[in-house]
C-alpha cells in the first residue's frame, strides 16, 4: 500500500491552509511549473527524507517527553499534500535511518531481528511509497548482519555505488558492490497539453568513504569504499546508456567548499559537477539547504536558489524536521527530456513563535501504529534504573567551563581502560581520558542539552550523556601530541581581542562533539591566540599556543612522556581529523560501547558524585568579555559553574538564552 492510497491528514500550517491543502479541502494550489507547463513540458517533483535516525515518533526518549520538532510521523503528514501540488512526483530516502536514538539501540541490542522481522522504521517507511533509498554512515553502526536484516524488510530498493565487498577493483565498474549502484525508475508523466509520455529516472546512491574509519570494527576485511565523485563519473554514463532521461544523486554527503580531495566526506558540491547528473539530494550534515544561514560564501553554492554548480540541490535537515523538495520543469526534445528550470525547498514540520515551538502538522496515524509496539518497549527499556547520582548532570555550560556531564564519561572511560590494561605491557603508563559534550545546543535547538536531575540514573539518562553507540578505544601518544589534541579542540573558540566587550565566543561551524576535554591533566585556553589548527587538522598558525600551563601531576607536561588516552573508535580512527590521532596509535579496541561502560561504572559505584573538577578553564583576559548562547534553563545553574564567571545577557536567537563570560 502506498501513501497515495491513504487518507490525507489534517495539515495545520498557515501555508497549507492558504493553499487549500487541509484534509477536508478540495482545492489544491499547484506548483507554478505544473500550472504553466506547455505541450512537451512536464513538472516533476522529487521528495526527500534524510537523517531520520529512527525518529518515527515525535518523541525525545532522552528527555522522556514529546517533541514537536521531529518524527517521521510528522514528515509523512506533509507527503500526501505535497504530492497533490504536482501531477508527477516520487519519494526517496537519503540514509541514516537505522541508528540515532534509544529505539534503534533497543532493536539492535535488546530485541534483535530474526529472519522475516521488519524493523519498525522500515515498517513505517514502507507505508510512504519510496522509490529507492541509499545508505548513510550510521547504517553500519550495528554491524553488517543487522543492517542487511533490516534492509531485507524494505519494499523498495537500496542503491550505493561506492561500497564494495573486499578491495577495490582496477575500475569502479568492476567493483564487487554490496548493492546495485543505481536503479532506473520508469514513470508516465503528463505534459502541459495533457499528453502522457514515459520518463526514465535514474537514481544513484553514495555513502561517505569514512565509514571505513568510523566503523572499522564492523567493516575491516569485509568492505571498502571508493571516492564518491570517482564512482559517479564511472556509473553515470552507464545510466545514460541504459536510457535514463534524468539522473538524481542520492548523496549521503554534505557540502564542503574547501576544494575537491580524494575520498572526501562532504563531496556533494563536486558531485554536482559530474556531467549527466541533473539533481543532488544531500544530507549527513544535519543542516537545511537552501537557506540563508548555511553555506554562504562558498563558490559554486547558491543558498537562495538551492543550487550546487548550477544544479538543483536540497538538504532536508534531520530527524524528520523537514521534507526536501526539488521541482523540475522538464522539456521533451525529440525522444529525450532535459531540465529547463527548477526550484528547491526544505519544508519544515514546525516553526517558532515567541520562542516556542509550534507544530505545523499532526501525526499520520498509520505511521505511529507501525512502530507502536517497539516504541512502547523502548520506553520501558530507557526507564530502567542502573544507579544513582548525588548531583545533577547537565551540559548547559559544557563549552565554556569544566562540566559534570563530560566528567562522568571520562571517569567511566578511565576506570574501564585502567582495568583492561592492568595485565598488559602498558599497565605502567598514565591513563588520561578524552570526552566531548554531545548535547550542547547548536543545530539541536535550545532544549538540546543533557539535563539529568540528582537521584535515580536510568538507561535513558546514560544515552543522554552519550548519544552514539561508539566503542571504547585507547591510544598511546606522547605529551606533545596531548597538547596538539587540545589545540585542535580549542578551535571551538573565536580569537578574542583583549579589552574588548561582548565578542562572540563560539566559532561558527565547529561541532561540539569535536570539543574534546582531556581529564588527567590541567590546562588553560588562551583565546588571545589564533587557533593553531583549522577544522581539517591543518597547521595554520604554527606560532600559536592556545593551550597554556598544561600540567600532569602538578608539573609541566613532558612532551616526550607516553600516555594512554581513553577515547572512542570514531576519534581513535581519525574522526574529526585531529593531528596525530589515527588508527596506528590504537593499543586497545574494546568490544564494549562507551554507553555500556558508563552503565557498568554507575552500577559498580552505586551512587556517583559527578561534580566537575575544574581541570581546565579559559585564561583570564582582564577587561574582556565574550558572549555565547545556551538553553534558557541554564539561567538557574550559573552559580554552580566552577572556573568561570558567567552573567545573564538576555535573550538569544530562536529560543536560546544569551550569556556573558567575564574574562
Amino acid at each position: 500500500m502506498t501513501a497515495s492510497t491513504l487518507a490525507s491528514p489534517a495539515i495545520l500550517t498557515r501555508r497549507a491552509l492558504l493553499a487549500g491543502l487541509g484534509a477536508a479541502s478540495s482545492l489544491v494550489l499547484l506548483h507554478p511549473f505544473a500550472a504553466r507547463a506547455a505541450a512537451n513540458q512536464a513538472h516533476l517533483r522529487i521528495l526527500e527524507t534524510t537523517d531520520i535516525h529512527v525518529h518515527v515518533y515525535p518523541y525525545d526518549y532522552y528527555g522522556d517527553k514529546p517533541n514537536d520538532t521531529l518524527g517521521l510521523s510528522r514528515t509523512a503528514s506533509l507527503i500526501d499534500a505535497i504530492r497533490a501540488e504536482a501531477g508527477n512526483s516520487f519519494l526517496v530516502d537519503n540514509g541514516d535511518f537505522l541508528q540515532g536514538n534509544p529505539l534503534g539501540d533497543y532493536m539492535a541490542y535488546q530485541k534483535g531481528l530474526k529472519e522475516g522481522d521488519v524493523h519498525p522504521v522500515i515498517r513505517a517507511m514502507n507505508l510512504l511509497g519510496y522509490e529507492a533509498g541509499t545508505l548513510g554512515n550510521h547504517e553500519f553502526n550495528y554491524g553488517l548482519d543487522f543492517m542487511f536484516k533490516a534492509l531485507g524488510g524494505a519494499n523498495f530498493p537500496y542503491v550505493c555505488a561506492n561500497l564494495t565487498k573486499g578491495q577495490l577493483a582496477s575500475d569502479p565498474k568492476k567493483d564487487d558492490l554490496f548493492f546495485k549502484p543505481f536503479t532506473i525508475v520508469e514513470k508516465t508523466v503528463t505534459d502541459g497539453a495533457g499528453a502522457t509520455s514515459p520518463l526514465k529516472i535514474g537514481l544513484i546512491g553514495f555513502v561517505p568513504p569514512q565509514i571505513m574509519l568510523w566503523d572499522a570494527k564492523n567493516l575491516e576485511g569485509k568492505a571498502m569504499t571508493r571516492d564518491i565523485v570517482e564512482a559517479a563519473r564511472a556509473w553515470v554514463p552507464v545510466m545514460k546508456e541504459q536510457g535514463a532521461d534524468i539522473i538524481v544523486a542520492l548523496s549521503h554527503s554534505g557540502i564542503d567548499g574547501t576544494g575537491q580531495s580524494d575520498r572526501m566526506e562532504n563531496a556533494s558540491l563536486y558531485l554536482a559537477g559530474v556531467d549527466g547528473i541533473d539533481a543532488i539530494l544531500t544530507g549527513h550534515q544535519h543542516l537545511v539547504f537552501p537557506g540563508p544561514k548555511s553555506f554562504d560564501g562558498i563558490a559554486g553554492v547558491d543558498p537562495v536558489k538551492g543550487a550546487l554548480q548550477g544544479k538543483p540541490a536540497v538538504m532536508a535537515g534531520f530527524w524528520g524536521s523537514h521534507l526536501g523538495l526539488i521541482d523540475l520543469l522538464l522539456e521533451r526534445d525529440g525522444k529525450s527530456w532535459k531540465v529547463v528550470d527548477f526550484t528547491t525547498e526544505a519544508r519544515p514540520i514546525y516553526h517558532r513563535e515567541d520562542k516556542k515551538v509550534v507544530a505545523d502538522v499532526v501525526d499520520r496515524a498509520d505511521i505511529l501504529t507501525a512502530a507502536k509496539p517497539e516504541h512502547e518497549a523502548t520506553l520501558t527499556y530507557v526507564r530502567t534504573p542502573v544507579g544513582k547520582s548525588a548531583a545533577p548532570l547537565y551540559s548547559y555550560f559544557a563549552l565554556v567551563a569544566d562540566d559534570p556531564s563530560v566528567q562522568i564519561v571520562s571517569q567511566a572511560q578511565m576506570w574501564y581502560i585502567k582495568d583492561m590494561l592492568k595485565e598488559t605491557q602498558w599497565k605502567d603508563l598514565a591513563v588520561l581520558s578524552a570526552a566531548a559534550p554531545f548535547k550542547a545546543g547548536g543545530r539541536g535547538g535550545p532544549d538540546y542539552y543533557t539535563d539529568v536531575p540528582a537521584g535515580d540514573i536510568a538507561i535513558k539518562n546514560v544515552a543522554d550523556l552519550y548519544l552514539y553507540p561508539n566503542t571504547v578505544q585507547a591510544v598511546k601518544i606522547n605529551g606533545a601530541q596531548v597538547k596538539d589534541w587540545l589545540e585542535m579542540s580549542a578551535g571551538l573558540f573565536n580569537q578574542l581581542k583583549p579589552g574588548e566587550k561582548d565578542q562572540p565566543l563560539i566559532a561558527a561551524g565547529f561541532p561540539s562533539y569535536n570539543f574534546d576535554v582531556i581529564d588527567g591533566v590541567t590546562y588553560e585556553i588562551d583565546l588571545s591566540q589564533p587557533a593553531r589548527f583549522d577544522n581539517d587538522g591543518k597547521l595554520v598558525h604554527p606560532e600559536a599556543n592556545r593551550i597554556v600551563d598544561l600540567k600532569f601531576g602538578g608539573k609541566p607536561i613532558d612532551p616526550a612522556q607516553d600516555f594512554v588516552v581513553a577515547t572512542n573508535n570514531y576519534r581513535a580512527g581519525g574522526g574529526g581529523k585531529f593531528p596525530a590521532i589515527a588508527a596506528d596509535k590504537v593499543i586497545f579496541a574494546a568490544p564494549d560501547t562507551n554507553r555500556d561502560v558508563i552503565v557498568r561504572y554507575i552500577h559498580d559505584q552505586g551512587t556517583i558524585n559527578p561534580s566537575a573538577d575544574d581541570n581546565w578553564r579559559i585564561k583570564a583576559l582582564p577587561g574582556t568579555t565574550a558572549t555565547f548562547e545556551s538553553g534558557p534553563k541554564a539561567r538557574g545553574l550559573i552559580a554552580t559553574v566552577k572556573g568561570a564567571k558567567i552573567e545573564d545577557a538576555g535573550d538569544g536567537a530562536e529560543g536560546f538564552a544569551k550569556f556573558r563570560l567575564v574574562l
